[in-house]
Order: C-alpha cells, then structure tokens, then sequence
C-alpha cells in the first residue's frame, strides 16, 4: 500500500494525479492531510506507524517552504517520493523544489518535478512492482501503451 499525503487541501488537485495513477495501475492507497508545521506531531506519528498499516512507499505533496516530505523520511525507513506543489504563496514553485530536492546526507527523498504528482504514483508503483509480478506487468503494459501512443502521433505525420 501506498501512504498518499499532503500539507493541506489546496494540494489535492496536484495530488490526485498521484491517486489516479495509482488507481489505473490498481495500487492500493490512502490518503490524507498532514502538515509538517501545523499538525507536526500527527506528522511525526504518521511516518512512525506507516509500515505498521501496511504501507510500503510514501508520496507527500508540498508546497510552499515544503518541509512535509523530509521531515517524513527523517522519521521513517520506507522510501518516500517528494511532489514539489506550487502553491499560492509559492515562488514560482522554486522554494518547494529546493526544499524537497535538497535534502542532507541520509535522509534522501526520491523527487518528482515541479506538481508531478503523476510520475510519483508511476515510481512508488514501480518500487513495489520489485516484488510483484502482476504490479510490474501492469507497468510494463502501461508503458507499452505510452509508446503506441508515441508511434500513433508519428505515424500520422
């Protein structure tokens, strides 16, 4: 299962991305609302029993100063995907790419671009297709489908 998390509800459109992606590849999820500085020790406690729930990737969506995806990997071992969101108070999105992007030695977070939220549900599904079989064949059917798309564009030239 995929942790699907957020600093406020104004990232939901970005995030949903993730959500459709994960439901299309037919990855469990769940989602929900954790700020790292208005709700930080609900923060702290969601990275600290997420593996208990099952789940085995965490996707946190930011913007702003954007600290919610670090400060979950640096308290957690699961491997968590950073989406960088341009939000209202944003500067053109740089301040959260940096803040995700720019993590110390030992706490990584694998990050997607600028409000990707897309690819973060496409990479925490290739993460867990490692040890799944029929995960990694939807994958590999999905990518198929892409080139297709891909092929059909040029053959129409």
């Amino acid at each position: 299962m995929v942790g699907l998390i957020m600093g406020s509800k104004s990232d939901l459109p970005v995030m949903q991305d993730a959500a459709s992606q994960l439901k299309a590849l037919r990855v469990p999820f769940e989602m929900d609302i954790v700020s790292a500085h208005r709700t930080p020790d609900k923060m702290l406690e969601y990275a600290k029993n997420a593996s208990k729930k099952g789940i085995k990737v965490i996707i946190a969506g930011a913007g702003g100063a954007a600290h919610l995806p670090g400060m979950i990997a640096s308290s957690t071992v699961l491997p968590v995907i950073g989406v960088p969101v341009k939000s209202s108070n944003s500067i053109d999105g740089w301040d959260s790419i940096l803040s995700i992007l720019q993590m110390p030695k030992g706490v990584p977070v694998a990050t997607v671009a600028l409000n990707g939220a897309a690819n973060a549900g496409i990479l925490a599904a290739q993460i867990l297709g490692i040890q799944d079989p029929e995960l990694r064949k939807r994958i590999e059917n999905y990518k198929n489908e892409m080139k297709k798309a891909v092929d059909d564009m040029a053959n129409s030239l």
